[in-house]
């Protein structure tokens, strides 16, 4: 072959993309420099190098909204994170972006959240001087954190997008503000779903103007806030929805942040896992000798012991604080082994 593999798709790139979607050889490049892959344009390296990190498979286990929920079918950051990739990638094809690349931030966009979902977040917001937020610490986790302090160097458009995921956000690629609104669908969408799902909202609780604008269940809002995008934004620079379905989008968010996410019987366990938050930080704080390797050699490099230990709380899944909670400061019985004889 004359040519590698990825020559040839980024000549397909070029012949079938907008003029708008990002080119995989026109990235601003990577932290270091190191050859290209044979097979793989650069985004589509990236997205691997998300899907294959440690920080993604701890995803399973780290809180959407519902603390400990019983049952198998509520969403997990992992499950939202897929959810807000299907619904980015969606746009992306109708539009002719680039998929890699917004499958890439997609993937990694959550990465820096903390156990116990925002209320975890919280703590450590309360706790630093400079403050938490996960999208900065989820760039934090791919430019240092992963590979035992060397990183997993992506390149700029997929670290600006991670970085400028949230709604104040500003990425400075279209695939990059996909992702953004795709987020806001996929948690709106699937936070109702699981709210029903638990008995604490009903189908029929939602106002009316709301439904009748975007849908009268969660299969029908989310295919109506995608059609939306797609039939404003086709063949232009921006991202764009309709006033109409924009209003009652974030009409929906509204009411959710009043009658769900404060709703007492969904919180009910949030000041206990604050509390674990608070003992555990507390605890590695004077303690960082007790830290993992990994984490004492970033100490060793010069980085804070706030933000390590931060570092290595965030890093946790809900399982795993509640364990090493236990292990430090619940009291266990001890058993005296009586040899039998004969």
């Amino acid at each position: 072959m004359d040519t590698s593999v990825r020559i040839q798709l980024e000549e397909i790139e070029k012949e079938t993309l907008s003029p708008y979607a990002t080119l995989s050889v026109n990235t601003k490049g990577r932290l270091r420099d190191e050859e290209q892959c044979d097979i793989r344009p650069v985004f589509q390296r990236d997205r691997d190098r998300i899907l294959h990190s440690k920080s993604f498979r701890r995803l399973k286990d780290k809180t959407q909204v519902f603390l400990t929920p019983e049952g198998d079918h509520y969403r997990t950051r992992l499950t939202h994170t897929l959810e807000v990739s299907q619904n980015a990638r969606t746009i992306a094809k109708a539009l002719r972006l680039n998929e890699d690349l917004v499958e890439a931030i997609a993937l990694g966009h959550d990465l820096g959240h903390t156990p116990f979902g925002h209320c975890g977040e919280a703590v450590l917001n309360d706790i630093l001087p400079n403050g938490f937020e996960h999208c900065k610490q989820s760039l934090r986790v791919v430019e240092l954190l992963e590979r035992h302090g060397k990183g997993l160097n992506l390149t700029k458009e997929v670290r600006d997008g991670i970085l400028n995921h949230r709604t104040s956000g500003k990425p400075f690629t279209m695939e990059g503000k996909v992702v953004r609104i795709s987020d806001k669908i996929a948690y709106i969408n699937h936070d109702v779903d699981d709210a029903i799902s638990a008995k604490l909202i009903k189908e029929e609780d939602l106002p009316i103007d709301i439904r009748e604008a975007l849908g009268m269940d969660v299969r029908e809002r989310i295919n109506t806030l995608i059609s939306d995008i797609i039939d404003q934004s086709h063949n232009k620079p921006e991202i764009i929805q309709s006033e109409k379905i924009k209003d009652a989008m974030n009409n929906l968010r509204k009411w959710l942040f009043a009658n769900l996410y404060k709703n007492t019987k969904a919180t009910s366990e949030e000041s206990k896992a604050q509390d674990l938050v608070y003992k555990l930080y507390d605890y590695f704080f004077k303690n960082p000798e007790k830290l993992t390797e990994e984490y004492k050699n970033l100490i060793a490099r010069g980085e804070s012991k706030e933000q390590v230990v931060a570092d290595y709380i965030a890093g946790m899944t809900d399982d795993y604080a509640i364990f090493t909670f236990e292990k430090l400061f619940v009291p266990v019985g001890w058993k005296i082994q009586y040899a039998m004889s004969e």
